[in-house]
């Protein structure tokens, strides 16, 4: 068990008929395919009663008509982690993983949540939000050089160019737009990348190892992410601890500040010059594939794969319970 996480019990059988939902409509369909199988292999592996359900390829109301008594959202970007399939859920009354309606969708868009980050102190890039290409390269006078330029709202850096001169701004623009209204310039952090997940909810959300990502080149885009074997993945981080516990702590008030639960992961960057760590976003419904991050974070702490995807399942709730009761299928320490 995760130094730190209360130790539970969980009944499988309790934790009834289970749809892990993957796929869907969005960029990042693929992905969430390999997410959702790994999850419920897992799943049944522990005697869990789970099968696959596409939000894509059939109607959420099915889910109520099926029996399904609680949902393991597996889906990434739009209609997955943007609070809309959360609400649908809401409505349905079917316990869901990961945060609710309002944190879901404040956190996907990557605008509103460093909006809330600055106003409680923790420390984001600069940004600009642009709605052309003149407007992109006004942003690279004031941000200098190299910006960031992404969607507001998607994930898994699609869309995302790394400006390194005034000619590139149109393209970069163009590129992120085909993705969101929203397009999002960001000052680079020059530094160390690292991600940090946490699992809980409120002051029993416990902030899990951190891991520092070496890409080639600095290049951590979706190949690297999700199709080589070339970029290293440190945890332990190799961090200085008191570096390691103040990321931590960061990664835990971000999570709080936007009212998560259950489970994220946030992206952070060290700046090399002073070591000060920087909040890039924050992933409400991570990635679970076979180079995914929050299972290799758990595993440094002895949870395996199994294990981790069945706590996560057993904190399945409803935004209309909270503070009423605790989630089925626990027993144990709360």
């Amino acid at each position: 068990m995760a130094a730190g996480l209360p130790e539970t019990e969980i009944d499988v059988r309790a934790l009834g008929k289970v749809a892990v939902l993957m796929g869907g409509d969005s960029a990042e369909r693929e992905v969430s395919l390999m997410s959702g199988g790994g999850v419920l292999q897992a799943l049944r592996a522990r005697g869990v009663d789970a099968h696959a359900f596409d939000p894509s390829q059939s109607d959420l109301s099915e889910l109520k008509s099926h029996g399904y008594t609680r949902c393991f959202i597996a889906l990434h970007g739009r209609h997955g982690e943007d609070g809309t399939v959360q609400g649908a859920l809401e409505l349905l009354r079917i316990p869901y993983t990961g945060p609710g309606v309002m944190a879901s969708s404040i956190a996907m868009d990557k605008i509103m949540t460093k909006r809330i980050w600055r106003f409680e102190g923790l420390s984001t890039p600069d940004w600009r939000l642009v709605s052309s290409a003149s407007e992109t390269a006004q942003a690279f006078k004031e941000l200098g050089s190299p910006m960031i330029v992404k969607p507001s709202r998607e994930g898994s850096t699609m869309g995302l160019t790394k400006v390194t001169s005034p000619g590139q701004c149109e393209q970069a623009y163009l590129l992120a737009s085909r993705y969101d209204p929203e397009v999002l310039c960001e000052e680079f952090i020059e530094g160390e990348e690292t991600t940090c997940p946490v699992l809980g909810q409120g002051a029993q959300a416990r902030a899990l190892p951190v891991i520092r990502i070496v890409a080639p080149e600095g290049n951590y885009d979706y190949q690297n992410k999700y199709f080589t074997d070339v970029t290293q993945y440190h945890c332990p981080s190799g961090l200085p601890e008191d570096e390691e516990r103040e990321i931590q702590r960061m990664v835990l008030q971000a999570f709080r500040t936007l009212q998560c639960r259950g489970w994220a992961r946030a992206d952070i960057m060290i700046r090399a010059r002073d070591r000060k760590p920087f909040l890039l976003e924050i992933n409400t419904s991570p990635g679970m594939t076979g180079h995914s991050l929050v299972p290799m974070s758990a595993r440094a702490t002895g949870m395996s794969y199994e294990e981790l995807c069945v706590r996560i399942l057993a904190s399945a709730s409803l935004d209309a319970e909270q503070g009423r009761q605790p989630a089925a299928g626990r027993t144990g320490t709360p």
